[in-house]
């Protein structure tokens, strides 16, 4: 199975939208968009990501694309965020792709923040050396509650 990165084009954004809209990884995510349905939303904040400074990539398996990773935010303080399809789940692919993200953009500290009960999650950001930093609370759309999240650091 090959994995790899490369620049998002405008044909892989359908795909991020379908992906965005499976229930059962909006609720493993948690932290994601209000109205992930709402297509002019959707695109409106891939517009803006894409023009913005953020190291933004999609991941390709085999040449099909299976989600996407970035790092985003303000210099010292800059976060990594990924999406794997669901159906993709459990093959190492995360781990990988995160990887090769963290080769591409050197600069350290960087940050994640996970839903606490998001193991996997966790487990890919820890094999990729990130180390929890703190326990917070924050408000996730996809459970419409307040949930317990896991912040993470990656230093150098």
């Amino acid at each position: 199975m090959e994995i790899v990165l490369r620049p998002v084009h405008d044909s892989d954004l359908p795909v991020f939208y379908r992906q965005l809209n499976d229930p059962e990884a909006l609720r493993m995510a948690a932290f994601t968009p209000e109205h992930p349905a709402d297509r002019s939303l959707f695109e409106a904040h891939w517009k803006r990501v894409r023009s913005s400074s953020a190291l933004v990539r999609t991941v390709l398996t085999d040449g099909d694309v299976v989600g996407h990773a970035a790092v985003y935010g303000e210099p010292g303080e800059r976060e990594v965020t990924y999406w794997v399809d669901r159906a993709h789940w459990g093959k190492g692919i995360a781990t990988a792709a995160l990887r090769a993200l963290l080769a591409e953009a050197p600069e350290r500290p960087l940050y994640a923040r996970a839903a606490a009960d998001n193991a996997p999650s966790l487990r890919v950001l820890e094999k990729c050396g990130f180390r929890v930093t703190e326990h917070a609370s924050g408000f996730a759309p996809a459970r419409g509650e307040e949930i317990p999240e896991v912040v993470l650091k990656l230093d150098a």
